[in-house]
């Protein structure tokens, strides 16, 4: 009898009642539970990534089996149950005070520290991937790491002179692809079945022009991640994609983004599931989110950029399309692990890549180039033809000089003739409602037709985007006392909109762009007021 008594004195103590054992769930994810499922389509928070960043305060089939037999109870509230059993990430949201004495620019420099996090400590059932090393994040709604948001923070933390936290961050992202053998798309366990833009090459080659060496020291890290996006290329055929590999024929491979899971993603649930809603075989509803995931892979999430039907949301290909940027990325890639090959005297692996490089650039030329629209675009290699989608995507071959004289001149007239508004570069011609469309503007995309535009030697234009741009992240700054995210650059007058979530601040690479815009301008006398 004793024994019986202490069983259920723990028993209460523990579940507050051995009511609660009713229903046994195996070990599973907080993504296939019931419970995940009933907080993200009922709305509990208005963005859909505030759920999954909450930490549980027990392991996943505990509480879903508590919250199997609460539910039922007379008077549950499901707000209230997850106050309960979750508690906000370890990481304190970005807080600040503008100081409106200081110009934009010092502003910058002071927000580092306050976007700096880490080194992480591993916190159980936490969705965050722990880090070794301090890291910069965005702001607002993304506290971890983001991959190709961090290139463009990592100029800025270089032109203001954090070579150490520069550094910090190539380290944290070779501990990933070490550990994961990729970089994920952010360091949270919800985004570990894909990648985003792989800008390591860039930035370990940022590092490299203070020392050289530091090619040779990441070489490992760069072919295990190379190694990632052509994964399946020995076994890919012409019209069977393998991942991340199409062949387009005669085993020229070209690469797009892909996804590994076709659900709903954790942070977007009850979005994709509202945007599948109309389709009606389980099939095609698969199609459009691994098609989504996959756009949210390009860092383009969303763009009409993806769209099969001119206008329609739902019809977002990514699987389909071949995208210039990412190419452009990859040959970059090939061509720095050619140079780390040739630095440690691997003449094998050096020529292997050199061959990869050469001959990707050549089907760049081949597959994306538009002479009619004097514009390089994305291709789609089921319909084998490019998209007609006018983008920022098309300056990348000017960024890495892969564009002939006369292709980059024609892009240049495209830019200057139909991008460039008042407040600098928009991302499209179209206005879609999505974030990556017009009127929106963003800064990874001004640098990179900057940059682009000054490799060809055409100066003077890059000065007007780069001074455009500042002006009205300087205007907004005055107006909000914040660095957005991303900008309206069409009427100055307002601020940006679009996308599943609102405008966020901070803002990593818009802060970064700018420190980096700055340093330029100096260098060729035309420093910012």
């Amino acid at each position: 009898m004793k024994k019986l008594f202490l069983g259920i004195l723990m028993c209460t103590l523990i579940l507050g009642s051995c009511k609660q054992h009713t229903h046994t769930v195996e070990n599973i994810s907080l993504y296939e539970s019931q419970l995940f499922k009933d907080v993200q389509l009922s709305s509990v928070f208005e963005d859909s990534k505030t759920f999954v960043d909450l930490v549980p305060k027990d392991d996943i089939a505990t509480l879903e089996g508590i919250y199997l037999d609460a539910k039922t109870e007379s008077g549950f509230d499901l707000k209230d149950f997850v106050g309960q059993h979750f508690e906000k990430q370890e990481m304190k949201a970005l807080e600040f005070e503008t100081d409106t004495t200081k110009t934009m620019y010092e502003h910058i420099s002071l927000m580092w520290d306050k976007l700096t996090r880490g080194p992480d400590n591993l916190v159980p059932n936490s969705s965050r991937i722990p880090l070794p090393h301090e890291y910069v994040v965005p702001g607002g709604r993304f506290q971890e790491i983001y991959y190709w948001d961090s290139y463009f923070t990592m100029e800025g933390l270089l032109a203001d002179g954090r070579d150490d936290l520069a550094k910090n961050m190539v380290d944290n992202f070779s501990f990933l692809i070490d550990s994961l053998g990729f970089i994920p798309n952010g360091t949270r366990d919800y985004y570990n079945t894909r990648s985003q833009p792989p800008f390591y090459a860039l930035m370990v080659d940022a590092l490299a022009r203070k020392d050289e060496n530091m090619l040779l020291y990441y070489l490992p890290e760069l072919a295990k991640e190379y190694d990632f996006w052509m994964d399946g290329n020995e076994t890919v055929v012409e019209s069977r994609p393998q991942k991340h590999v199409v062949d387009v024929g005669n085993k020229i491979f070209l690469n797009r983004y892909w996804d590994q899971v076709d659900s709903p993603r954790p942070e977007a649930y009850k979005e994709d599931i509202h945007l599948a809603s109309d389709l009606e075989a389980d099939s095609l509803k698969k199609e459009l989110y691994r098609n989504l995931r996959s756009a949210a892979a390009s860092g383009w999430d969303f763009s009409s950029r993806w769209y099969g039907e001119k206008g329609k949301f739902g019809s977002t290909e990514t699987t389909s399309i071949l995208p210039i940027d990412l190419n452009c990325l990859l040959y970059f890639m090939e061509r720095k692990l050619y140079e780390a090959c040739g630095l440690k005297g691997d003449e094998e692996a050096r020529t292997f890549f050199h061959q990869k490089a050469q001959s990707r650039k050549s089907a760049i030329q081949s597959y994306f180039w538009d002479e009619e629209a004097g514009f390089f675009q994305d291709y789609n290699f089921k319909d084998s033809d490019t998209t007609g989608e006018l983008t920022l995507a098309g300056v990348y071959p000017l960024y890495f000089g892969i564009a002939t004289r006369a292709q980059a001149e024609k892009v240049k007239n495209v830019l200057m003739d139909s991008f460039l508004k008042d407040g600098g570069l928009v991302t499209t011609l179209e206005h879609s409602g999505q974030q990556w469309d017009a009127p929106n503007g963003w800064a990874p995309l001004q640098w990179i037709a900057v940059k682009g535009l000054m490799q060809y030697g055409y100066q003077e234009e890059a000065i007007e985007i780069m001074e455009r741009w500042l002006a009205l992240n300087e205007k907004v700054y005055k107006d909000t006392g914040k660095m957005l995210e991303k900008y309206n650059v069409e009427d100055i007058s307002l601020l940006s909109g679009g996308g599943e979530y609102p405008t966020q601040d901070g803002f990593g690479w818009t802060n970064g762009v700018a420190i980096a815009f700055k340093k330029i301008l100096e260098r060729l006398d035309r420093a910012p007021n």
